[in-house]
């Protein structure tokens, strides 16, 4: 997989897309044996030498429901994927990302981090929202 092109063709063939822009797809990944769904959107990005990475992202839950010592303590633990903060319709969340190399990337590595991430996530949520379903 050398385009985003590639990538997006191939969560085509496995996922309707909620988002569909150049160098932005949007779309849900079952989690919980499919009794729920994540939200997940995936990003071309580039370094500063111009290398560029397809960027992972779902968020998991507001950065005020989640402690910073848990996060860095997740991270410590995560063999995929790490936690950062971003914005959701102008609220901090806490997401659960992972930035993969182009020169490296190929179908079966993206499904494994995806298939590894959406569970992750949900199990997170769950936790601190066993009620409901927050991404």
């Amino acid at each position: 997989m050398n385009t985003f092109t590639e990538i997006r063709d191939h969560i085509m063939e496995r996922h309707t897309l909620m988002i569909d822009e150049p160098f932005l797809l949007g779309f849900e990944s079952p989690a919980d044996a499919g009794n729920r769904k994540q939200s997940m959107f995936l990003a071309e990005i580039k370094d500063s030498d111009g290398r560029r990475y397809l960027r992972i992202e779902t968020p998991v839950v507001p950065l005020e429901d989640f402690d910073a010592e848990k996060c860095l303590r997740i991270n410590l633990m995560q063999r995929v994927a790490y936690l950062a903060v971003g914005d959701l319709d102008g609220t901090p969340y806490i997401k659960l990302c992972e930035n993969m190399a182009y020169s490296t990337l190929n179908e079966q590595e993206l499904e494994y981090v995806i298939n590894t991430m959406a569970p992750f996530a949900d199990r997170i949520e769950k936790a601190l929202e066993p009620d409901g379903d927050i991404a």
